[in-house]
C-alpha cells in the first residue's frame, strides 16, 4: 500500500511539473480585424505575415512585413521582446502560425481571426 500511494504521489508531482513547464510557455488571444484600431492606439504593431510581393500590393497603414517563411527561419530581425504587435495574413491562417512561433520565442503578440482579404480600413502600397 505504501509503496502505491508513494508511486501515486511520485506522479501527481510528475504531472503537475509537466503543467507547471507548458504554463511557462506563453500564450496569445486572437481578436477581430476590428479591433486592430483600438490595440494600435494602446501601443500595439502591427506585422503583416504575408510574403514580401504580396505585402507590396497593399497592407494596413503602417504595418510592418515580417513575412511567415522569414519566422520559420528563426529570423527574428527588426522585432524586439519590448514591444507588442498584432499578427495578420491574408486569411488568418498564416498568422496563427506565425503567433505560435512569436509567442515561443518569447514575443508579446494577438492574433488576427481574420485577415487582409477582409481589411476595409485604409491601405498603403
Amino acid at each position: 500500500m505504501k509503496k502505491l500511494f508513494m508511486l501515486l504521489f511520485i506522479a501527481v508531482i510528475a504531472l503537475a511539473a509537466c503543467g507547471t513547464e507548458e504554463s511557462k510557455k506563453g500564450t496569445y488571444e486572437t481578436i477581430a480585424i476590428d479591433q486592430i484600431e483600438e490595440k494600435v492606439k494602446e501601443g500595439y504593431k502591427v506585422v503583416d505575415v504575408r510574403e514580401f510581393s504580396e505585402y507590396a500590393t497593399g497592407h494596413i497603414v503602417g504595418a510592418a512585413n515580417k513575412p511567415l517563411t522569414e519566422l520559420q527561419k528563426s529570423n527574428f530581425e527588426l522585432l524586439s521582446k519590448e514591444d507588442s504587435y498584432i499578427i495578420i495574413c491574408q486569411s488568418g491562417n498564416r498568422s496563427k502560425q506565425a503567433s505560435e512561433i512569436l509567442v515561443e520565442e518569447g514575443y508579446t503578440v494577438l492574433n488576427v481571426s481574420e485577415g487582409m482579404s477582409s481589411w476595409t480600413g485604409e491601405i498603403e502600397k
